[in-house]
């Protein structure tokens, strides 16, 4: 071979390796390089190279974070950040709709992840000091997973996040075969019971009963607040009430109004003792950890169809 012929093969084979490292690591942003996202808000958010140090506003954004394998970057969460447990060792930046903005700064994020529940003056607030927030605010389980793609591109952890998604929908996919064709079990979704509180159509819990087997016994919009005479009339075969840290304080005591109040007797999941509590830390938080609770409501809904369904117990 001539030597020009040789360096131009040499040349060739070089560029078709360098190529094919570039598309390998593709899911990692160069650090000069410039991405333009589009937020829950509505909001263009221009992210300059890979963020390094990330504040969370909201547990299930903390939650989505780790799984992403970004533990390390995060500097600051909200003091409802229970999971995973490294989680707790985070400097604590104030509640979920009380943020402490002085707390936020000190920390000199280059990017802030907020959610609708912070408020949309937290947000702006935190923007006016030129800080890079990208808010949150998924509906549904296709916006939880659409929301966690969106983080993997702009913190480099695309690859991590295309397999959680996959995963979720794996998960998902399992639980409505082992549903399919059996009769659809009513539900009422109580969060609290003084005034009654529950989760009607198009909410993420709403489509937790759904893929579940169930059907919510409120067709209104979002969350609201019912008469006892409205969850007595809708007669649920099932009621499910969230326990656990969630947002805020313990919520057992709504499974001991439910069971004892004389007046919720003749309902027929009182009757048939089919009152159920799931940790409001899968069913409440946005977050892929959502697969937990629609596995965990499929079982209470329809037992006889899983043979044995394994629970995550440190999920459940």
């Amino acid at each position: 071979m001539k030597k020009s012929s040789f360096l131009l093969f040499l040349l060739i084979f070089l560029a078709i390796l360098l190529a094919s490292c570039v598309e390998s690591n593709h899911s990692n942003l160069n650090t000069n390089n410039t991405l333009i996202v589009e937020d829950d808000f509505g909001y263009k958010i221009v992210i300059k190279g890979v963020p390094s140090r990330i504040v969370s506003l909201a547990p299930s954004n903390t939650e989505i974070l780790f799984a992403l394998g970004l533990g390390d970057k995060i500097v600051g969460v909200t003091d409802y950040c229970n999971y995973p447990p490294q989680a707790l060792n985070k400097t604590k930046i104030g509640g979920y709709s009380t943020i402490n903005i002085e707390r936020v700064i000190a920390l000199k994020p280059d990017l802030v992840v907020a959610a609708y529940g912070n408020g949309r003056e937290t947000v702006e607030t935190l923007r006016k000091f030129n800080i890079t927030v990208v808010a949150l605010n998924p509906k549904n389980v296709k916006d939880i997973e659409r929301d966690i793609l969106l983080l993997g591109k702009i913190t480099g952890t695309e690859d991590n996040a295309t397999k959680l998604v996959r995963w979720m929908e794996e998960k998902i996919e399992y639980i409505k075969k082992k549903v399919k064709g059996r009769k659809k079990v009513s539900v009422a979704h109580i969060l609290w019971h003084d005034p009654i509180w529950v989760s009607g159509k198009n909410t993420f819990i709403d489509e937790v009963i759904s893929i579940a087997g169930g059907c919510n016994v409120f067709d209104f919009e979002g969350w609201k607040i019912v008469s006892i005479e409205d969850l007595i009339e809708k007669n649920p075969e099932v009621i499910i009430v969230s326990s656990g840290s969630g947002m805020g304080g313990k919520r057992d005591v709504v499974y001991e109004w439910v069971v004892s109040d004389e007046r919720l007797k003749g309902i027929d999941a009182v009757k048939n003792n089919r009152v159920y509590v799931v940790n409001a830390d899968i069913i409440s938080r946005p977050s892929y950890r959502i697969v937990f609770a629609i596995e965990k409501v499929a079982k209470l809904l329809h037992p006889n169809a899983f043979e044995k369904l394994v629970l995550h117990q440190s999920q459940s």
